[in-house]
């Protein structure tokens, strides 16, 4: 190493989130162009980037260093939950102000991982310190730590938060020698380096010579740094709005966190020893640390978990005698078939070569372990489902043979690689899987996975303009200007100014006003120093690491505080490359759907399906699918898709498989998911490929009608026209699917050399090459269909033969999804299923059926908790059915009776079947629950008979108090309200029922459409609703403006009423207004879709119903009685308009026209008659 040369060993990453802006790749590359022969990484408190800081510094031709600067606890233990004190006034580190005046949480100290054997050491601290140390935000170690695993590892004083310089700017010179004598003895008089910074900041002036004094009364080495937080000068106003950012503060705060300087960037060599001239061996030292410290991952280890087999069995001979038992179970009392047998023989053989029979076993475990727990398991997603070793363990779901799909393309005995079964469970038992692979494998071995989110482009915008102290429309001005999003991902800023970017075309508007407008060309500049930088750390969604050895052998972990979840430090791809196993534990919503819908088919009608064994050719599944009558369910639920469903016209389960693989933008745009249902329903004729390929490639393409589709039909044509294996033609498709000339020149070779040799002409091999090209990058996977789409026929079937049990059990699954929630609401009600409110002696907790209706669950009432709806339920269970309010409030346990409580059971409707009016309750509520309490306090301690005098109208305890109820009830509109309130939206009647159609005209959708993907971000809609909430804001300017909650019958949005259209349309937004909003979709926010209205106007609710009355009713209510009273209705609103009555039963409708003696005069006092008689959905 040159001897004026420099190693930068003091480097916070952007895996420091705090205050860390260097980009791992940027480091590299400027320390290679200035020629350093390594560089460090120091981030404050975690290893999180060491491995990806590793691949990049090899991948650059510079050393990698790992370190890092540790929070640290200088006096008593890592144990310890409180700051402390040196004994003087010492300055804090930003987050540590809670620590109190001259006190501090913690110290710094930096380190290096000399040897592997250090960096595993450099783990385990790391490790400790948060699974032991965590004191708030800070993982802190000790001394007792670095003694215990300090070998192979280098230190240092640190900055000036190291400890030794605290107790300098403390006045404590013997304290702070002390303290570095420890270190000296603990690590090694050659592992202990006295740090020198100097970025003309007076803290660091201050203690220096101090500093000096103790390294040379020590013999202590020098070294030194940099205190780099950002890859080049120019970036420190970026690093300042970084800081911004992560504080939450604006730049033009005087008291913001801020650096004293402006040169914490990677420095030339020349620049560090002209600072350092008279130090001249503390920059040799850089290169002498720097040559000392060498260290690997071990990257190709095997840590799989070991699985427990019977004494005089391996993991591979117990694997096949569990496969075999297995096929003959799938088989009983039949023979297992030949082919299944050879094919299993096969895949045995693959899976004992590759070394992964282990593997198999374990997700066989935890799959049996659900299913004996009665934790429901989906049927298989993912490549897996394409071998029969998977189903024989009863791991997944699908006869592969049966359905067409390879082994090869999940396991390709061609390219060894690590299987993935991801795994999916009923959500709400997620955790008891993850606790079960806990305690099989050890708490030491198991840990969930790491993710880091990156500050994104319209982010990055938006936090730019906030920093900066700009008004919110610039940073929303600039985003609308950004070019739409693709498949949901947005172009960076750094493309958009790009000429070779792909987009660079679509962005001249951005552009534009980049170069027009100084504002947003701040905020542009700001924002494209935080593009892609890490915002924080968080845990991924499914991911779980399984370990032969203890984790923290093996890598740095973490405790999250909030509930003691172990977690690793490095990520997903890192773990993996190192020898890990990940296993994705996922927590299925709809697999919690099934499970409830067949609960309540058991209680509702005394009927128990199994789902695994139902034939796939139900006729009443298949004819929903063909209305597209699929809201609810899984994978179909969008309006595009169910549009698709109704082209193509569904009739078997490889119509299910193709519609979820077609369903997608890649097969979208090239217009396949269109010519399949065409093909399929004769509109158009099929067109050949080529014909020399017509008669061979018939038995592979006749099941999608000529379309390719999946995967596997590029594998099977491969195998079929130019001769090559499976295995190859998974090579194959893959290769085809980077889209990179000189690899797809490379494999066209062979590919043509084969299909030669099997007779065909140039022209067929050249016409099937450009056609497949295209179509293997996405043509989709059809085991993953094939297991996802078993889900979709299951949810389907339910919802076709049995719907108030499905639809319960969805509803159920949405209750904290307002919008989800009024969507399958109003869907029911278009079933001509009946949401009833809740009711104190038909709900329980959650939705569920009652005969042919849902009832509201009592946990969906505001401020009714649920252990008081557990004692509602089991009291109820005891004592019998509650027949008054008193009698419920007698029979109840004191958990119940609290006014807040009861005042929302009675708002929401749960005392109606009990024949009180609401008003009358919530009037003497208080006084009930007061004479109530008192007399369960005495009945507790055996003095009264509880309500023993009460009678039906006045109501009397032992103790002589009477409650008189009354009969006086609320307007509708107030009942409405309060039942809105209580339950979030409104239930037994709606506002807006009778005025559909007038919406409907006036119209482009239904707000539930907007938050639907086929809308994108700046599309113009109008849509119409009831105003539900309005909030008016005034802006700093003075500007008044408003956010008003805007619902239909489907869903609701957020609309933005920006001062200069809230001048002109403010005096018609109002609570309890019907209105029409035309505005810009805005979906750059995450989560739900808002609407940015640019124009608002009043619907005349007084306009007729056009076209004859339609009122809709299950047959099973079509009785005489209920007839007799629908005839009495009518008659009282005599006109001219035709009534039709459509019933409905189960998938089949029947529309009759009723005499022209019952035509009506439609209006609200009809509709609202109607809907009080046959429920609020009856009208069609």
């Amino acid at each position: 190493m040159a001897g004026d040369n420099f190693v930068h060993l003091h480097v916070h990453t952007e895996y420091s989130m705090l205050d860390g802006a260097a980009r791992v790749k940027e480091l590299f590359d400027e320390a290679a162009r200035m020629e350093m022969p390594a560089l460090a990484m120091t981030d404050h408190g975690n290893l999180f980037g060491t491995y990806e800081f590793f691949k990049a510094g090899k991948a650059a031709g510079v050393k990698p260093i790992i370190g890092i600067e540790a929070y640290y606890v200088p006096i008593g233990t890592r144990h310890d939950r409180a700051p402390f004190s040196f004994g003087g006034d010492v300055a804090q580190d930003v987050g540590d102000e809670g620590a109190g005046k001259g006190k501090v949480n913690y110290t710094h100290m930096t380190m290096w991982a000399e040897t592997t054997e250090g960096l595993h050491n450099l783990f385990r601290m790391s490790s400790l310190a948060s699974l032991e140390g965590q004191y708030r935000r800070y993982p802190r170690m000790d001394r007792e730590l670095l003694a215990q695993h300090g070998k192979g590892i280098i230190a240092t004083t640190g900055c000036p938060s190291g400890e030794v310089n605290r107790w300098l700017q403390a006045g404590q010179y013997d304290q702070a020698l002390a303290a570095a004598a420890t270190y000296q003895e603990i690590l090694g008089k050659d592992n202990f380096f006295c740090e020198l910074m100097d970025h003309g900041i007076a803290i660091e002036r201050r203690t220096r010579d101090d500093l000096i004094s103790i390294a040379k009364t020590l013999n202590l080495p020098f070294v030194a740094t940099n205190d780099l937080h950002y890859t080049y000068a120019k970036d420190a106003d970026a690093h300042e709005a970084l800081l911004c950012v992560q504080t939450g503060r604006n730049l033009s705060d005087p008291n913001r966190f801020k650096f004293d300087a402006r040169d914490f960037y990677l420095k030339s060599a020349a620049e560090m020893r002209n600072v350092w001239s008279e130090f001249p061996e503390a920059c040799d030292n850089t290169l002498l640390i720097a040559e000392r410290c060498n260290v690997e991952f071990g990257e190709s280890r095997n840590l799989m978990p070991r699985f427990p087999v019977p004494d005089g069995y391996d993991e591979g001979s117990w694997l096949v005698e569990e496969v075999t038992r297995g096929l003959r179970e799938r088989f009983a009392p039949d023979p297992v078939p030949q082919s299944h047998l050879e094919q299993a023989a096969y895949e045995l053989s693959v899976v004992q070569e590759m070394g992964f029979p282990g593997y198999f076993l374990v997700v066989a475990d935890l799959v049996r372990y659900a299913k004996q727990e009665g934790i429901r398991v989906g049927p298989g997603r993912g490549s897996a489902a394409g071998a029969i070793v998977a189903w024989a363990l009863g791991i997944t779901e699908l006869d592969p043979i049966k359905f067409g799909l390879l082994f090869e393309r999940f396991l390709n005995p061609e390219r060894v690689s690590m299987p993935d079964i991801d795994m999916d469970f009923d959500e709400r038992r997620r955790g008891d899987m993850i606790r079960y692979a806990t305690e099989k494998y050890g708490e030491e071995r198991v840990a969930q996975i790491v993710t880091y989110s990156t500050i994104k482009a319209k982010a990055a915008l938006k936090d730019a303009a906030r920093v900066l102290g700009m008004p919110f429309q610039v940073g929303e001005k600039l985003t609308k200007a950004m070019p739409p999003a693709v498949m949901g991902k947005d172009v960076s800023l750094s493309g958009i100014f790009d000429p070779q970017h792909d987009r660079y075309k679509e962005a001249a508007d951005f552009r534009t006003l980049y170069e027009t407008d100084p504002d947003a060309k701040q905020v542009v500049d700001t924002a494209r120093g935080l593009e892609g930088l890490r915002r924080q750390w968080g845990v991924h969604a499914a991911g779980v690491i399984l370990s032969a050895e203890p984790l923290i052998d093996v890598i740095p972990i973490m405790r999250r505080d909030q509930d003691g979840a172990i977690i690793t430090q490095l990520d997903m791809g890192a773990c993996e490359s190192l020898g890990l196993l990940k296993m994705d534990f996922l927590g299925l919503r709809n697999l919690t759907v099934l499970d409830d819908a067949l609960a309540h088919i058991k209680a509702n009608r005394g009927e128990a399906i199994v789902l695994e064994d139902l034939e796939l050719d139900d006729a009443a599944t298949y004819e929903l699918l063909s209305r597209g009558d699929t809201l609810g369910v899984f994978q179909l639920d969008g309006g595009p898709m169910r549009s698709l469903l109704r082209s193509m016209q569904p009739n078997s389960f490889d119509d299910i498989s193709a519609v979820l693989a077609l369903y997608r933008p890649g097969p979208m745009g090239a217009n396949a998911h269109n010519d399949y249902a065409d093909y399929k329903n004769k509109r158009k004729p099929m067109k050949p490929i080529h014909p020399e390929l017509t008669e061979p490639l018939a038995e592979i393409l006749d099941e999608t009608y000529g379309v390719i589709v999946y995967q596997e039909q590029v594998q099977a044509i491969a195998q079929k026209v130019a001769g090559y294996s499976l295995g190859q033609a998974d090579l194959l498709r893959r290769a085809m699917g980077k889209k990179k000339k000189e690899i797809l020149d490379k494999e066209y070779v062979p590919f043509s050399k084969g299909m030669k040799e099997h007779g065909y002409s140039e022209d067929a091999i050249q016409t099937l090459w450009d056609i497949l090209v295209p179509f293997s990058d996405y043509a989709f996977n059809k085991a993953h269909t094939a297991g996802y789409g078993l889900v979709s026929y299951w949810t389907a079937y339910l919802k076709a033969n049995y719907g108030p049990e499905y639809m319960a059990a969805l509803l159920s699954s949405v209750k904290d999804d307002k919008d989800k929630l009024a969507v399958y609401l109003h869907e029911c009600r278009r079933m001509g299923i009946q949401v009833l409110p809740p009711d104190v002696n038909e709900s329980v907790s959650d939705f569920a059926p009652v005969g042919g209706d849902i009832r509201f669950g009592l946990t969906a009432v505001r401020n009714v908790g649920s252990n008081v709806v557990d004692s509602i339920i089991s009291t109820r269970k005891a004592k019998g059915a509650y027949t008054s309010f008193t009698d419920f409030l007698a029979k109840v346990d004191a958990i119940v009776c609290n006014k807040r409580t009861i005042e929302s059971l009675i708002k929401a409707g749960a005392f109606d079947s009990l024949g009180h009016a609401r008003r009358a309750l919530v009037n003497v509520h208080a006084e009930a629950v007061d004479s109530v309490l008192d007399t369960k306090r005495a009945e507790a301690i055996g003095q009264f008979d509880l309500f023993g005098g009460f009678g039906d109208e006045a109501d009397t305890d032992s103790g002589g108090i009477t409650i008189n109820i009354g009969s006086e009830e609320w307007e509708k509109s107030v009942q409405l309200a309060a039942e809105r309130e209580m339950l979030g939206l409104y239930v037994s009647d709606h506002p807006l029922f009778g005025v559909e159609h007038i919406l409907r005209a006036g119209t482009d959708c239904s707000i539930a459409d907007v938050h639907e993907d086929h809308f994108v971000d700046a599309q113009v809609v109008t849509v119409g609703g009831l105003v539900t909430a309005l909030q008016r804001k005034v802006t700093k300017q003075g500007s008044a403006w408003a956010i008003a909650t805007v619902e239909d019958l489907e869903g609701g949005i957020e609309v933005m009423l920006f001062p200069q259209t809230y001048q002109t349309v403010g005096a018609m937004v109002n609570e309890d207004t019907v209105i029409f909003v035309r505005g810009r979709v805005d979906k750059s926010q995450e989560g739900a879709a808002r609407l940015v209205a640019m124009d608002v106007s009043l619907p005349d609710l007084a306009t007729p119903r056009s076209g004859p009355l339609v009122i809709q009713l299950p047959v099973a209510r079509c009785v005489p009685q209920v007839i007799d009273q629908l005839k009495d209705v009518l008659n009282a609103y005599p006109g001219t308009t035709e009534v039709r009555l459509k019933l409905l039963n189960g998938s089949r409708t029947t529309v009759m026209r009723i005499d022209d003696k019952l035509r009506v005069s439609p209006s609200t006092a009809l509709y609202g008659d109607l809907k009080a008689l046959l429920g609020p959905g009856c009208l069609a």
